[in-house]
């Protein structure tokens, strides 16, 4: 697999590390739950770095063939609550909002499945998720959500607001490219696209593992976050952004 240059790495370890820089822009990391094969990888190179995120949490089934909000992985959020991230509801099922019905429902749909939701059912979803991540971490989500996919309809935002949450998406220039096929865009050209790209108040967004990329994007995180600080950039979660 394709790594980021010795020479970038090298770069991480000399510019990690908070206040090596005057803070130029703020910038905001999320990261959306997915399969979790890199979730403890992430998570060492946000604790080196000193990174506060923002994590995005669904019920995801996760490579261990568990479910990402199922008790096993209780310690691995109950540290990530601990190092001071913020967190948000990413929809307990992942499934996508499709469109919004005649009848006031919104259509709600994966894998030839579907499901019609009215504004108690999309609550239902959201709220889920905070009562799982609750039990497991005793913290209360932020009051922000993702849609999956970033995918909304105006009912969905109407209902998710009436209940409490915000949605949040991300930047344009904040697609980090964990989707993408890797060898189209490998992990080096993704990196200098976002070192280039990035500006001040923008929101990124990738996955804490993505089983469809071969070359994971969390191999090019630390040179990404280091290079971002070397162009002046600080760290933010958005619970400390405002609306």
């Amino acid at each position: 697999m394709r790594r980021a240059s010795s020479l970038v790495l090298a770069a991480a370890l000399v510019f990690s590390g908070p206040g090596y820089a005057a803070c130029k822009g703020t910038l905001y990391l999320t990261l959306d739950t997915s399969n979790m094969s890199q979730a403890e990888n992430i998570a060492r190179i946000l604790a080196r770095q000193d990174v506060k995120a923002t994590f995005f949490v669904a019920n995801e089934k996760t490579v261990r063939g568990d479910y990402s909000l199922d008790p096993s992985w209780g310690a691995y959020w109950r540290a990530r609550v601990a190092e001071g991230h913020a967190f948000g509801t990413h929809t307990w099922d992942h499934w996508y909002f499709r469109g919004d019905l005649p009848n006031g429902k919104v259509r709600y749909e994966r894998s030839g499945k579907s499901r019609e939701l009215d504004a108690q059912g999309v609550c239902k979803e959201l709220r889920r998720v905070a009562t799982r991540f609750h039990e497991l971490t005793g913290r209360d989500l932020d009051p922000i959500w993702r849609a999956p996919g970033g995918r909304t309809t105006p009912n969905t935002l109407a209902a998710a607001k009436a209940c409490g949450y915000r949605h949040v998406h991300w930047s344009p220039a904040g697609f980090l490219g964990d989707e993408l096929p890797s060898d189209k865009y490998p992990n080096d050209m993704l990196l200098a696209r976002a070192l280039k790209n990035l500006r001040d108040g923008d929101i990124m967004v990738m996955h804490l593992g993505i089983q469809s990329r071969k070359d994971p994007l969390a191999h090019i995180l630390e040179p990404l976050l280091a290079g971002l600080k070397q162009r002046g950039f600080c760290f933010a979660t958005l619970a400390e952004a405002k609306p």
